[in-house]
């Protein structure tokens, strides 16, 4: 039977050597129970588990047989992967992998673009906010107290309207100033409403918590 050739010479070596073979290959006596004498600290009794990964339990060390030779042999990873590779004759394709690319810089366009859309997200979240404010958070009778929450809906609501018919504008110079002139108070509103949220997955995670460690009656 042929044997898959992989592309990477580090997943045809992970797939096909076990670090119990790679010990072994490299001198290491491996008991039947997979336990030996740990070769990375002066081991009088075998304290490292040997099978398809490594694991010392007195120094702690721990990985797969490239590890392992990396590490005995005191090469780099890519060199113990080859020396593996040619040791136990793994097939793989020695292909370089592409360089990856500096991705194009963006235009003053594109950027201006993608500021945009951005600041019209976070205003849209922010006034669905507000009208939720404004229903939920109202007064239920006069003597009420106003929830401050439902006083910031009453003073935002219409400013947020203002700013994302503007963003709707057909005028790009009256969008452009609108961007330039709001673009930290549109970040401040952004990072309250990330801190409400957070607040709020935090009370959920609190309520989840105490009904879980709900003593038995």
């Amino acid at each position: 039977m042929f044997r898959r050739i992989s592309s990477n010479v580090f997943e045809a070596v992970k797939q096909s050597v076990t670090t119990r073979q790679a010990a072994e290959r490299y001198g290491v006596r491996v008991g039947r129970n997979g336990m030996c004498r740990c070769p990375f600290l002066d081991d009088k009794t075998p304290s490292m588990k040997a099978d398809r990964r490594f694991h010392c339990f007195g120094c702690g060390a721990d990985g797969d047989a490239i590890d392992f030779v990396s590490r005995l042999e005191a090469v780099s990873p890519k060199e113990a992967a080859l020396m593996l590779a040619q040791a136990f004759s793994v097939p793989y394709e020695d292909k370089e992998l592409p360089s990856h690319r500096k991705p194009p810089q963006e235009t003053p366009e594109q950027s201006f673009k993608r500021m945009e859309r951005h600041c019209f997200r976070v205003l849209c979240d922010y006034r669905n906010l507000l009208r939720r404010w404004k229903e939920d958070c109202a007064p239920k009778t006069p003597e009420d107290d106003w929830n401050p929450l439902f006083v910031e809906a009453l003073q935002k609501q219409d400013y947020v309207d203002y700013l994302l018919d503007t963003l709707l504008s057909p005028d790009m110079e009256e969008r452009a100033a609108l961007i330039a002139s709001y673009g930290k108070e549109v970040r401040s509103i952004e990072r309250r409403m990330a801190e409400l949220e957070a607040g709020a997955a935090a009370g959920r995670d609190g309520r989840h918590t105490r009904s879980a460690a709900a003593p038995e009656r």
